[in-house]
């Protein structure tokens, strides 16, 4: 287990917890994300997000590392052992605490594909020392927004 910066303990993910990793990332992504995916125009993908966290769950190369509060997850940060940061949250009402610097220590990975257009993301990511590399991919799901890909210094 792994300290966090308000105290939290990180702990590995398990199967289980594919659900609430779901909720979580949807939790912060309706709101961090909003401008990018109007709700309106495009439902959350519940199921393919559902679907890619039991299968990042069974990746043996992945690891998955979440913090719990008596509230349920608090934090995610899922990497590869190819150092790619696959997936990082924090919930909304913990939003400035300190957590998502903790993952990103945690974490091993030196690249990393954020949404261009996440601006909240890529201050955290550039003010802990990650640049962007000047390449770009259309992102995963519609409207295919564009991704930028960020390396740390």
């Amino acid at each position: 287990m792994t300290g966090l910066a308000n105290s939290a303990v990180l702990r590995p993910a398990k199967g289980p917890d594919a659900l609430a990793l779901k909720e979580l990332e949807k939790a912060a992504n309706l709101i961090a994300l909003s401008h990018i995916y109007p709700p309106s125009q495009f439902p959350y993908p519940d199921a393919d997000v559902l679907a890619r966290w039991e299968a990042v769950l069974a990746d043996p190369a992945t690891t998955t590392l979440v913090g719990t509060d008596a509230q349920g997850l608090t934090c995610f940060v899922a990497f590869d052992h190819g150092a790619r940061l696959r997936h990082l949250a924090v919930r909304p009402d913990l939003w400035g605490s300190g957590l998502a610097a903790s993952l990103l220590a945690a974490s091993t990975a030196t690249r990393l594909w954020c949404l261009e257009q996440n601006h909240r993301a890529r201050r955290l990511y550039e003010r802990h020392g990650w640049v962007p590399t000047g390449v770009s991919q259309p992102s995963e799901f519609p409207p295919h927004p564009v991704e930028v890909e960020y390396r740390r210094s």
